[in-house]
């Protein structure tokens, strides 16, 4: 029987999908031009290729690592003091363009009714600022009885178990009682059965994205509204 639901937050209870990719359009023309290069093409490229090592080595990486890969591979050193500027700008942009999904608040009050809720979220980010996105979201933040910030305060980030764990301890809940909604397979799928809860894979209808092909999917819904019958959903089987 569940008694704890616990959240991702960005792209599960929130949709920053566009804010991301303005942000890192900003960036890469940025770069680009700093650079001075003549094929946006081949820069592109090699900019993705990077930023695929970027995220395969770490859930939760600094743009300014990235960044910094990127002037390398043109045989450039990247001025740090920019790379830096430019990163809290990323963030604040993302931050800004940030919007809650327009059945979140409704969902979790009415989850909350029935079952203790929490967030597990990675910072967003690292080392650039102090508060997360969902400080930003007062009706929100307070459906929610427990927050863990992971990579922060000496929690590792997703998908490691550390953070899915701490906030059952603060919920009072056991793990085979909790089931984990998140969007990302391998950083909140992975990571919640990793702690041993059970995982819904939310794939909103309302973002543009390409899921991953996996051999070991979990129950998926394309709402939050459909989690007003959680039983029903792990129920259904994988999606």
């Amino acid at each position: 029987m569940v008694k704890a639901v616990l959240f991702d937050f960005t792209q599960t209870l929130a949709d920053s999908s566009d804010a991301f990719r303005a942000a890192e359009k900003q960036a890469q023309h940025r770069i680009f031009e700093d650079l001075a290069l003549e094929s946006w093409d081949d820069f592109l490229a090699g900019y993705r290729a990077l930023r695929k090592k970027c995220q395969a080595a770490a859930a939760n990486f600094p743009r300014c690592d990235l960044w910094r890969q990127v002037y390398l591979h043109h045989g450039r050193q990247a001025d740090e003091a920019v790379l830096k500027k430019w990163e809290l700008e990323y963030w604040q942009a993302v931050g800004d363009g940030t919007a809650l999904f327009p059945e979140a608040a409704a969902v979790l009050a009415g989850l909350s009714a029935e079952y203790s809720l929490g967030l597990v979220t990675n910072k967003q980010g690292p080392g650039v600022w102090d508060d997360h996105v969902i400080s930003r979201f007062a009706q929100l933040k307070r459906l929610l009885e427990a927050i863990v910030v992971a990579g922060d305060a000496g929690v590792p980030a997703k998908p490691d178990p550390a953070g899915f764990l701490l906030c059952l301890k603060r919920l009072g809940a056991k793990a085979g009682e909790a089931v984990y909604v998140g969007d990302d397979y391998r950083v909140d799928i992975c990571g919640a059965r990793a702690a041993g809860i059970r995982p819904i894979w939310i794939k909103h209808r309302a973002v543009s994205r390409n899921w991953p092909e996996v051999a070991d999917p979990a129950p998926v819904i394309e709402s939050l509204d459909e989690l007003l019958d959680i039983e029903g959903v792990l129920q259904r089987g994988h999606g």
